[in-house]
């Protein structure tokens, strides 16, 4: 599955290397792609969309339009 989300508040690469370690933590074959000037996190992975965003979350990010 491919997943793109706004994460509103990616200021920097130690942020993106937090995003992505946290998902390979749950998602070791997972590809991420933290894109800090547009703050979208990309991901490629089997793992759901619910895993994914609660792993974001759970590392203190904000993903735009998810509670």
């Amino acid at each position: 599955m491919s997943l793109k989300l706004h994460v509103a508040n990616i200021t920097c690469q130690d942020c993106a290397g937090k995003i992505a370690d946290s998902i390979h933590v749950m998602e070791p074959d997972a590809m991420v792609d933290v894109d800090v000037n547009a703050k979208t996190v990309t991901v490629e992975s089997a793992a759901s969309e619910e895993s994914i965003k609660q792993v974001i979350v759970a590392a203190g990010y904000t993903i735009e339009g998810y509670q």
